[in-house]
């Protein structure tokens, strides 16, 4: 797998909530594991099989996030050009079938958010895969589950 910029911000994050899940979850969930355990009869006790699912799912989101950080690499989003679309980039473009604009920011996992008025988008994803290299007046088409997107880029900031 290819190894993912983030930025610092982002990674922080992401270590921030496996620190929590691990320091804080897993031992509520160990201790009410063991509560449930000094009742009796496991076989048809219900908080006990329901703090064990707790538990399962608890660790394999903890696995799940250190295995995204162990393929990402911390970029600083002043290192790229700023005449070319990389990470950390904003790029306002035009949506050429019907003149709108919309702008994305280039974010790394963990950061991505699709609420405002900048969409942060993965820079895996499909549209910001489109716009990686690209430059202002470039016109780029990517396929998207709706059908194929035409865009042209109006500025990188």
């Amino acid at each position: 797998m290819e190894r993912q910029p983030i930025s610092r911000e982002g990674y922080e994050k992401i270590r921030e909530e496996i620190r929590v899940m691990e320091v804080v979850d897993m031992p509520a969930i160990a201790e009410r594991i063991k509560t449930a355990r000094e009742e009796g009869d496991l076989k048809e006790n219900a908080e006990y099989h329901a703090a064990r699912e707790t538990q399962g799912y608890t660790q394999a989101k903890i696995n799940q996030l250190k295995t995204k950080l162990s393929h990402c690499h911390i970029v600083e989003k002043t290192d790229g050009p700023k005449d070319t679309v990389g990470f950390g980039s904003t790029v306002k473009v035009k949506d050429l079938s019907d003149d709108m604009e919309e702008a994305y920011e280039l974010v790394g996992p963990g950061e991505e958010d699709y609420d405002g008025d900048v969409m942060k988008i993965l820079t895996t994803s499909p549209i910001a895969s489109a716009l990686i290299g690209k430059k202002v007046g470039d016109k780029v088409e990517v396929e998207i589950p709706r059908g194929k997107l035409r865009m042209e880029i109006l500025g990188i900031e």
